[in-house]
């Protein structure tokens, strides 16, 4: 009881915490800079990088692309270099999904794990800052919805995969998860996102689907590769921030696995439209 007491008011607090950093961007901005800190300090652990220098490289891309845009954005040549940035946390990602039906461990020779640091965990809040300026404004809903779909595909899977689960989703890497536990988080998700599209002035249902989809697919695929990583070194949390749920790591890998895919996304949006 007193576990899961603990376990409810640490989670309230991180959720009170972001929500309460989407009404002003400045906060915002503060505070996953912060997240950023506390999630490379666990993701070094994991990986045994022992080096500063992955800290240094964050906060230079945080200020060029996170908060530089904000008062600078016009500034020239920022959408060609979100485009590589983009392309490079993409690459690194669908390589790190290969490795997950890799019967080996994830490769981590040294200059992977500075990859790794870089275009798999850092460029990831520089998305979640640009998701939230869709459009060149200040949309805190959008980026809000995504979490709120991670939340709700989390959540949902985790009990229709304990009520209903038989079939063992990558049962070497994480055991308890089912294929009916992803096909439950996958469709709460999509109901979510009518709610989302109709309680918010964002994008319409379609895009919203489309969203949700995107989140719970590569979410749940972010989930399985940093319990991938855990399993190397035979831990099972990222950290102890977080008491009754682990490191911070372990409550944002999903989103932070999603956001490029889901700002690709929105680039595709307003693109076409």
């Amino acid at each position: 009881m007193k576990e899961i007491f603990t376990r409810a008011i640490f989670g309230f607090i991180y959720v009170a915490l972001l929500i309460g950093s989407l009404y002003n961007e400045h906060t915002l901005t503060i505070l996953f800079f912060l997240f950023g800190i506390i999630s490379i300090a666990e993701f070094k652990k994991l990986i045994g990088l022992r080096t500063y220098i992955p800290y240094i490289i964050f906060t230079i891309m945080y200020l060029v692309f996170g908060y530089w845009n904000m008062v600078l954005p016009e500034l020239k040549g920022f959408n060609e270099a979100t485009q590589i940035l983009l392309v490079l946390s993409i690459f690194v990602n669908l390589f790190l999904i290969k490795d997950l039906f890799s019967k080996r461990g994830i490769p981590l020779f040294k200059f992977k794990r500075f990859l790794l640091t870089t275009f798999y965990l850092s460029s990831s809040f520089i998305f979640f800052l640009l998701t939230a300026r869709f459009g060149k404004e200040y949309h805190p809903s959008i980026l809000l919805g995504s979490f709120i779909l991670v939340w709700v595909n989390d959540t949902f899977a985790f009990f229709v995969g304990k009520n209903f689960g038989k079939q063992k989703l990558f049962e070497k890497i994480s055991p308890k998860k089912t294929v009916e536990g992803f096909i439950g988080g996958l469709f709460f998700s999509c109901v979510a996102s009518y709610f989302i599209a109709t309680f918010t002035n964002t994008l319409n249902f379609n895009q919203w689907l489309i969203l949700s989809i995107i989140v719970s697919v590569f979410g749940t695929l972010g989930d399985l590769v940093e319990s991938k990583f855990k399993r190397q070194v035979n831990v099972k949390d990222s950290g102890v921030i977080m008491p009754g749920h682990g490191g911070l790591l372990d409550r944002l890998d999903s989103i932070i696995f999603a956001s490029p895919f889901i700002y690709l996304f929105l680039r595709i949006i307003d693109y076409v439209s």
